[in-house]
């Protein structure tokens, strides 16, 4: 019996646990993927410098809020605890206890404590839990506690009786748990029993904090007990019964007085400091594990858990809580509202609805699958806006009263309180109240456009379509047809533009700003309150949006910006929530948010919704923190140096320098941003970004000043990180190198004058020899051009000769010809013969005449000496007569001239060819003439 009703209750909680909507604060999950260390981590704390330290099965994990490092332990054992005192990080493994402290380079090297009493440690002892008080360090294995003074470096040893499960430092005051003896205190460095109640000594316990009238101990499975004035008692809690179901493995007091249990396999409980649950958190709800090994808070509340399977913090103080619709039966959020103490939800589902003050599940409204897209209340109705049309909702049943579809938007009409518009799908209706219900009444005709955004202002309705614009329409008093409609022009459309109502004015929103309608110009100006409030020439504005009470809202890409008014004067004030989109997951273009309570808000989502205190909102300043140097040459790899004031001197070649910075800030919807410049290579900052590293390539020799800056959400970083260095000037710019160019230079100087000098020598020497050579040219041009006019004279000469020649040979054949005419008529003369005779004779000697001979051989020879030479050297055996007949020959006269010309007939010029051929011995086909011409 007693089984099953632990069965029961376990089931129950479970079930509680899976359905109940119950509003959890963001978890940041780190898997040993991204931390690359092994799974189960068994201690966590943290650093001055807010830096979280992990004892890992694979070692030390530091993080620094961007990035992990992994330390292994110097034996690669497991580490079991953590503590992080001053500038040191103590921690305990196998065989081994210490503490590790960076170097000047920003890197942990460990020191161990043990090495002097190395001969003292137990066989296969480990250390699993550490505590400090004062100038003391306590280190716990199972079987000891040892001591260590950080002053004089001395280590005395605690004894256990059985075996030690835990150590506590309660207020200055260290206990500890020894098994089946009871719970111990250390006082003047012994121990001392403080508790030996059964109920106690027989469990392991988990915790030990201060209360009111002594202290409070948890136990694994009994829950909590009360020690005060020597008396052990129960301390009786809301949450007994599921302490009792459950295993506690550890647990920590936190500094508001409220506890937080990590058990085996249901996950984390958190409760009050009246023991009530605050909530339960599993694997189901976010956490990546249901072990929990250890539990921390850190500086700023933050609750870390060390899992059986990766690292999990909590942001318990963070301003946002979520519900998380993990099987998807709720869906996406597009409208909310609390009606009659009940929470309602419009989801692309239907309508869900429960109890607003308690962690119920929430149930479904019959008749309303389907898209919800508005929910309002007005006349203590609850009116729903669907896709299929309008429904009254009351608990959870639902009316249909408007079958026009797709129900955008709610308006009350001022003149008419039983009316209400609306906007659908197809442009305007209304709804009337008749005898006490609510019923549509008539779709207003003469404008069909979706009516999602509507107002009614300066006794008009204003209607904004993303895509068409802007639109004003005039409508009848029975609100059943549009008069006119006016679209606006000078208004830019676009996808995500909406229009709002705010302290009696109107406003439009769209991707370059807020424009105010001003009445007196019937115009939207640019120039306004809200617009100089949200700053949009810097920042964009995203979708405006009036919550039920009243507040103006701004939703963008980096953040949820409200507008409310000053206590204190007529100026408006914007509350910046630095949650970006990605982390709010809200539909996009559909954004809904509505007041809850005080400054709670609840914002619809894609997986559920979220709750938004303002109240929590904490704008504090963080540290920006260079976290590492490093430097290397063009084709090395990294090489880390020294972090210090002092100005850093980089060889030439390491001119490619890295830099690593960070804020340690672990709130899951904080996103830090920086901003950096390197002054001497450049003076403007860069443009915001979430990297944590810089890499500045190839940098010239000159001196330098890095600078960092960050922004969380959007408060600057406290501080501004410089580091100042110097990349040295390579060796050929050195003082030595410079000295020597200089030296080179004269001696180049030198040499290149001297050279020059010998250079324009030579150069006047070629020129001189140039001159000559250009001289004699003229000289050679100068005699050929004699020696031309010579050839052509000597030329004319010929010509003259060749006049002559031919003029000469012309005049004898003339001559004779007339001769031997004359002579012939003499011969017909009657003269007497005898006297005929001696014309004759006369004739015959003017016809022989040699000094014609003589005379024309003169001629020829001055004009072709050499052929007669010639030809006597070819054939010596030419007589003179022949050589005479050949320059006949040769200069192409005919058998007819050539007889005339040496007084014979022709037939005997006919046979001096002949013969001539013949000692010539030319063959019967060749040319005499040819052959003497060719000569």
């Amino acid at each position: 019996m007693k089984y099953i009703k632990k069965t029961f209750l376990f089931l129950f909680f479970l079930f509680t646990t899976i359905v109940t909507a119950q509003e959890l604060p963001p978890i940041e999950v780190y898997l040993p993927d991204e931390y690359k260390g092994a799974t189960q981590n068994w201690s966590i704390s943290q650093a001055d410098n807010k830096y979280i330290y992990v004892a890992n099965n694979r070692g030390l994990l530091e993080f620094n809020g961007a990035n992990w490092k992994l330390y292994p332990t110097p034996n690669e054992t497991v580490i079991r605890s953590v503590k992080v005192i001053g500038e040191r990080i103590y921690t305990g493994f196998y065989m081994n206890f210490g503490y590790w402290k960076k170097n000047s380079f920003g890197k942990l090297e460990y020191t161990s404590l043990t090495e002097n009493i190395k001969e003292k440690l137990i066989e296969d002892e480990q250390f699993w839990h550490i505590v400090n008080q004062d100038d003391w360090i306590l280190f716990q294995s199972l079987d000891r506690i040892y001591l260590y003074n950080i002053s004089n470096e001395e280590i005395s040893i605690i004894e256990s009786k059985t075996a030690i499960t835990n150590i506590f430092n309660v207020q200055g005051t260290i206990y500890y748990q020894d098994v089946n003896s009871g719970i111990y205190k250390i006082e003047k460095g012994s121990p001392i029993l403080a508790i030996n109640d059964p109920e106690v000594i027989n469990d392991k316990v988990v915790n030990i904090s201060k209360s009111q009238n002594g202290i409070l101990l948890l136990t694994s499975t009994k829950g909590f007990f009360e020690f005060s004035k020597e008396t052990v008692s129960k301390w009786n809690t809301p949450s007994d019964d599921l302490l009792s179901n459950s295993t506690i493995y550890s647990s920590i007091t936190l500094q508001d007085g409220s506890f937080v249990l990590g058990t085996i396999s249901q996950g984390l409980i958190y409760l009050s400091q009246k023991g009530e649950i605050i909530y339960q958190i599993n694997q189901n709800k976010g956490l990546s594990n249901n072990t929990i090994l250890s539990s921390f808070e850190d500086i700023e509340g933050n609750i870390w858990l060390g899992l059986d399977k990766g690292i999990n913090c909590i942001n318990v103080k963070s301003p946002v809580q979520s519900f998380n619709d993990d099987k998807g039966t709720i869906g996406t959020v597009y409208t909310s509202i609390v009606f009659e103490g009940f929470l309602y939800l419009g989801t692309n589902q239907g309508v869900f609805y429960k109890n607003i003050n308690k962690n119920e599940p929430f149930r479904f409204v019959e008749g309303t699958k389907g898209q919800v897209w508005n929910l309002f209340s007005y006349d203590n109705k609850l009116f729903c806006g669907h896709n299929d049309g309008t429904f009254l909702i009351e608990n959870d049943t639902s009316e249909l009263i408007s079958w026009i579809q797709g129900t955008w938007i709610f308006r009350t009409i001022k003149e008419h309180p039983d009316w209400l518009l609306q906007g659908n799908y197809e442009g305007l209706s209304v709804l009337a109240k008749k005898d006490g219900k609510w019923k549509l009444k008539q779709k207003i005709k003469g404008f069909d456009y979706s009516a999602r955004y509507l107002e009614i202002y300066d006794g008009k309705l204003w209607v904004n379509h993303e895509y068409k614009g802007l639109f004003s329409l005039t409508v009848d008093d029975e609100f059943s047809k549009v008069l006119e409609v006016v679209k606006d022009t000078i208004t830019i459309k676009g996808k995500h533009s909406s229009i709002a109502k705010y302290k009696n004015d109107f406003f439009y929103a769209h991707k370059e700003g807020v424009s105010f309608y001003n009445k007196e110009n019937k115009a939207f100006d640019q120039d306004n309150v809200v617009d100089q409030v949200f700053k949009t020439k810097e920042e964009n504005v995203g979708r405006l949006l009036k919550d039920n009470i009243g507040g103006l809202w701004s939703f963008t890409d980096e953040e949820l910006d409200y507008i409310s008014q000053s206590q204190f004067s007529d100026n408006l004030e914007v509350t910046k929530v630095s949650i970006p989109y990605l982390l709010r997951k809200e539909m996009n273009g559909f954004e809904n948010i509505m007041h809850l309570e005080a400054e709670k808000y609840l914002l619809g989502t894609t997986y559920g919704y979220m709750i938004l205190d303002l109240s929590r909102i904490n704008s504090k300043e963080h540290t920006i923190i260079l976290e590492e140097v490093s430097a290397k040459q063009k084709t090395t790899e990294f090489r880390q140096v020294e972090i210090s004031d002092s100005v850093r001197v980089f060889e030439s070649n390491l001119n490619t320098i890295s830099f690593v910075y960070t804020i340690p800030e672990y709130d899951k919807f904080l996103i830090s941003k920086f901003q950096y410049k390197l002054e001497g290579f450049y003076e403007d900052w860069s443009g915001w970004t979430s990297k944590t590293n810089k890499i500045f390539e190839n940098l010239p020799f000159g001196e330098y000043t890095f600078k960092v800056r960050a922004k969380t959400g959007n408060v600057l970083s406290k501080n501004v990180v410089e580091y100042k260095f110097v990349i040295d000037k390579p060796w050929y710019f050195s003082n030595v190198a410079i000295a020597i160019y200089s030296i080179l230079l004269l001696v180049l100087l030198l040499i290149t004058h001297r050279a020059y000098k010998k250079y324009y020598t030579i150069q006047k020497e070629k020129l001189v020899e140039e001159n000559k050579k250009q001289l004699e040219l003229k000289e050679l041009e100068s005699e050929r051009e004699i020696m031309k006019l010579t050839n052509e004279k000597l030329t004319q000469d010929i010509e003259s000769k060749n006049r002559d020649l031919a003029s000469s040979t012309m005049n004898i054949i003339k001559k004779n010809e007339i001769l031997n005419t004359i002579k012939k008529e003499l011969k017909k003369s009657e003269f007497e013969r005898n006297g005929v005779k001696n014309v004759e004779r006369i004739i015959d000697r003017n016809l022989n005449n040699k000094d014609d001979w003589k005379h024309f051989e003169e001629a020829f020879n001055s004009v072709d000496k050499n052929f007669i030479k010639k030809l006597k050297k070819k054939h010596n055996n030419l007589t003179p007569h022949d050589l005479r007949f050949c320059t006949y020959l040769r200069l192409n006269l005919s058998s007819k001239e050539i007889a005339s010309l040496v007084n014979i007939s022709v037939k005997s010029v006919e046979i001096k060819r002949y013969r001539l051929r013949k000692k010539l011995q030319l063959e019967h086909s060749d040319s005499l003439v040819n052959y003497i011409l060719e000569i």
